[in-house]
């Protein structure tokens, strides 16, 4: 019996502000049995050392990657991670025939926005949202900027119009979110949803008004991943 076709999503890891979400995201992935393919990019890197006081470096991305998610120890959880360099052109997702599911960029600059937009691929995570697009596979950009502005604006409609799932980082309360964390994971679930990854990072509207109240004062609900 041969072995089973590695299809990895594609975690684009852009410069914008909102590191915790990508970080959220991962691990859910993971969590679900997810194979993941990782480019961050040279910008996102200073964002992470500024937000997390981690260095993210090339030669030791399985370290570095253990550290920013929490994982650290002999069993890191990263074995069903691919890391692939920000300049490498020449690497596997670049290409239309590499199997991936489908790309998230979490988070998006408005530079990464206006990259995919226009098709411009200065890296390699605007060239593997490129070929996201062109095979009619499933892209999640999750743009975490505000305000924004009307060139902006005009771009995002631009992905919409080629196929993306716009997915502006925008926490939502009603599930009952009291700390920054759970609000993180909030948005995560949303991008898992858009690709119908399962997870449990927030509770459900099940349309009962007072569910997120009883949510925050510990009453009901569920429990974040990974903790």
């Amino acid at each position: 019996m041969g072995t089973a076709k590695r299809q990895p999503w594609v975690v684009g890891v852009s410069g914008a502000s909102g590191t915790p979400y990508a970080a959220s995201v991962i691990r859910a992935l993971l969590a679900a049995g997810e194979a993941v393919d990782l480019i961050v990019s040279r910008a996102a890197r200073l964002t992470i050392l500024d937000e997390t006081g981690i260095s993210f470096r090339d030669a030791h991305w399985r370290a570095d990657l253990a550290a920013w998610l929490g994982t650290e120890g002999p069993d890191d959880g990263l074995d069903g991670v691919r890391y692939w360099p920000a300049g490498d052109f020449a690497a596997g997702p670049s290409s239309g025939s590499y199997p991936a599911k489908g790309m998230l960029v979490v988070p998006a600059t408005t530079g990464a926005v206006a990259g995919i937009a226009l098709g411009l691929s200065k890296d390699l995570l605007q060239r593997v949202a490129s070929v996201t697009l062109k095979e009619r596979r499933p892209l999640v950009v999750c743009v975490r900027e505000t305000p924004l502005n009307g060139v902006t604006l005009k771009h995002l409609v631009e992905l919409d119009a080629q196929g993306a799932v716009v997915l502006p980082a925008s926490p939502g309360f009603y599930a009952g979110g009291s700390t920054a964390r759970e609000l993180v994971d909030f948005v995560a679930g949303r991008v898992l949803d858009a690709v119908d990854v399962p997870h449990s990072l927030y509770l459900r509207w099940e349309g009962e008004l007072g569910a997120a109240a009883r949510r925050a004062d510990g009453s009901g609900g569920v429990r974040p991943e990974g903790e």
